[in-house]
């Protein structure tokens, strides 16, 4: 019997690597051990049971539970992933046509929930510290000097933590926007933990935001897929909230993904504020010690230098080997074949080692000596690692996003886009700020940064071959 999926997953497992890559529970029964149980708990809506679209019992008082415990007025359970509470959320509080204020580096799902809703977004930039090639955080002044002129913009979306475990002044930025009474929506997929430990950044629901989104599954005991939507103000319409999420959720919810959302909020509740206080005692331990190794550099609060860059999380772990010509991607590569390590997210510069309540110090140990091993190694450099100046590109836009969506496309080679508008987004990384949205219009400054960027070994999204030389235009 031929079953890829099944094989493919049996031999990964099989390798009995060292996971600092989400779901939070990093396959460890002794951290979510309902795995014999599972075929037993895949029931749908029966008596016994609840109903995720309008919950009577066991989901209600689970959620309730949540609620409490994430300090939240109402908290919503999503199957469908945080992708599905962005989109109920944005779409809850406006209505088509409207503006909203958007990170530019926002999650993907971001750009959708604008197309489904029709929106006209207004963009702000985070900064980039080029000594560090790391994107910082957004300009709370900035975003006050946004709203005061445009007062047709009804609400803000902002990433916090982001990727990288980067804060941004969220309480200043909370502030601002209810000066102006708009309404702030976070995307704190990174961020489920950080209301456990008092030793982490400020959980954006402490910080007075309206709706925030949380992939439960990234930094928490659960499955991949299940997230939590969270209503932190009275200033939320709840009943149209609850028909969007009803909207974007699919109709068959899965009670395993309920489950493990159930187990990760007792969990945390119980043992969450002790067993992060172990975890970043041993980050701090192992990541010290890697900072006396000639060649190593850990991205971490030290390297505040920057008034958007408030806080970070110190649960993710950022190694640079670039000063010994060791690429972030090398990296990556070399701890998954040769020591069994693997990591979250590799770039150009940084190897990202994401780490929850389920690591142990060993795990943290044996990346520690790992690195350390690779420093000493020589075979493992290569040439000379280019510095790429990073820069906000701006471009006009001429069609807006749901427009885009619907019309013809065409491809053609980034030379000869030039006077065309992007059908899709062009997204470097690092840093993950976008380059073209669809619907922006291809200069010759975009064509030639793009070319920069791509010469010294910058990945993108958003080419449609692998080389990175055919974009999608609107077909005219």
């Amino acid at each position: 019997m031929k079953m890829p999926i099944i094989e493919g997953l049996r031999r990964y497992n099989d390798e009995k690597n060292i996971r600092f890559h989400m779901p939070g529970h990093k396959g460890k029964r002794t951290s979510l051990n309902i795995g014999d149980f599972i075929p037993e708990i895949d029931v749908t809506e029966v008596e016994g049971t609840d109903n995720l679209h309008n919950p009577q019992s066991i989901i209600k008082e689970s959620q309730e539970l949540a609620a409490k415990t994430f300090g939240a007025k109402h908290t919503f359970y999503l199957v469908n992933g945080t992708t599905s509470g962005i989109y109920s959320a944005i779409t809850a509080v406006t209505v088509p046509g409207d503006k909203i204020l958007v990170q530019r580096n926002s999650h993907r799902a971001v750009y959708n929930a604008m197309i489904f809703g029709r929106l006209e977004p207004v963009y702000i930039y985070p900064n980039y510290i080029e000594s560090d090639k790391i994107v910082t955080g957004i300009d709370p002044y900035e975003i006050e000097q946004i709203l005061r002129k445009d007062e047709d913009i009804k609400a803000v979306v902002i990433t916090y933590p982001s990727y990288y475990g980067v804060c941004s002044d969220i309480k200043k930025i909370s502030e601002i926007i209810h000066k102006y009474n708009r309404i702030l929506i976070v995307d704190e997929a990174h961020g489920s933990h950080l209301t456990f430990s008092d030793r982490l950044p400020i959980s954006s629901l402490e910080a007075g935001a309206d709706i925030v989104i949380q992939s439960s599954h990234k930094t928490l005991p659960a499955f991949t897929q299940s997230s939590m939507i969270h209503v932190g103000t009275d200033r939320i319409n709840i009943q149209r909230l609850k028909t969007m999420i009803s909207i974007y959720q699919t109709t068959s919810p899965s009670y395993i993904l309920m489950a493990s959302l159930d187990y990760a909020r007792a969990y945390m509740e119980e043992k969450g504020e002790e067993d992060l206080d172990d975890l970043i005692n041993n980050i701090e331990k192992w990541t010290s010690y890697l900072k006396n190794i000639d060649g190593v550099k850990i991205f971490d609060k030290d390297n505040i230098k920057d008034d958007n860059f408030l806080d970070f999380d110190i649960t993710k772990i950022l190694i640079d080997l670039t000063e010994i010509n060791i690429s972030g991607k090398k990296m990556e590569k070399i701890l998954r074949e040769d020591y069994h390590i693997q990591l979250e997210m590799a770039d150009n510069f940084y190897g990202v080692a994401l780490t929850t309540v389920s690591d142990d110090v060993k795990d943290l140990e044996k990346l520690a000596y790992a690195i350390e091993d690779i420093v000493k190694n020589k075979k493992y450099r290569e040439a000379k690692i280019q510095s790429v100046p990073i820069k906000n590109i701006k471009p006009e836009i001429r069609l807006k996003l749901h427009e885009v969506f619907n019309m013809d496309m065409e491809v053609k080679f980034l030379e000869d886009s030039f006077g065309k508008i992007s059908a899709d987004f062009i997204i470097p990384y690092p840093p993950g700020i976008p380059i073209l949205c669809p619907g922006e219009l291809i200069t010759k400054e975009i064509i030639q940064y793009i070319n920069t960027l791509r010469s010294n070994g910058i990945g993108f999204l958003g080419f449609v071959d692998e080389n990175n030389k055919r974009i999608k235009v609107v077909k005219k």
